[in-house]
């Protein structure tokens, strides 16, 4: 998969590329990461990007020529059909697990980055295929939403977590909240591993983890509880 950013600042999009997971995958030729400087697609020669709005109002607004002239370049060099244009922004649809997995199945996601007091709305209508936001907050930019939306959407690309079975347990994978998980030692001040994890019968290790997956869920997040279709099985592990 390859990601392009469009931005003021590749140098922020640049540092996520060499940590990690995210680091791993380009070096296995699974994921690619591109940082398109917006200001070298600005018609004049000081390379301005913002200008005030239409109508009056505080700050200044990202201007609409850069942002398509970007998108097209990149999209005549790259010739990658199977795309996702995705403008960053509070007014966006809420970035969650589900759109993570329809993301990861594109060859090419261009995310365009704003600041200042936003981006023209002709952005919005007539370029981005769609606008995504991570949270009820506002950011000073793009850049960290597009860099925890590409993290997540790596770990579903097949190969960047070595294991497949890694993403599927992950929280939110199937609509519920991870189990509980532990390590050595056995015993540490006191607290002990749930026996059901050292006896070594792996078909109560994974009821015993869906039900703690189950209890967890209905528990911390009722609202993503309340989605889950409950299995027969399901429900007589919540009724124990």
């Amino acid at each position: 998969m390859r990601f392009d950013v469009i931005t003021l600042f590749p140098e922020m999009i640049e540092s996520a590329m060499n940590h990690s997971v995210i680091k791993r995958a380009m070096e296995n030729d699974l994921l690619e990461i591109h940082a398109t400087q917006l200001r070298d697609y600005a018609y004049d020669k000081h390379k301005i990007v913002d200008d005030t709005p239409f109508g009056g109002g505080a700050g200044m607004l990202m201007k609409p020529e850069p942002f398509f002239r970007a998108v097209d370049d990149i999209v005549q060099k790259t010739n990658l059909p199977n795309r996702r244009v995705i403008l960053m922004a509070p007014s966006g649809t809420t970035f969650n697990q589900e759109k993570c997995i329809e993301l990861a199945q594109y060859d090419q996601l261009i995310f365009l980055c704003g600041h200042y007091e936003g981006v023209d709305a002709r952005v919005q209508e007539y370029l981005a295929d769609e606008v995504l936001s991570i949270g009820d907050y506002v950011l000073t930019g793009g850049e960290l939403p597009a860099m925890v939306i590409m993290d997540s959407v790596a770990r579903n690309i097949a190969g960047v977590l070595g294991s497949a079975d890694s993403a599927p347990q992950d929280s939110f994978y199937a609509g519920l909240l991870e189990y509980p998980q532990y390590t050595r030692p056995r015993t540490y001040e006191g607290h002990d591993v749930p026996d059901v994890l050292l006896s070594g019968n792996h078909a109560e290790i994974e009821k015993w983890r869906r039900k703690q997956s189950l209890l967890i869920t209905r528990e911390k997040r009722p609202d993503l509880f309340e989605k889950v279709e409950l299995t027969k099985q399901d429900k007589k592990l919540l009724g124990e």
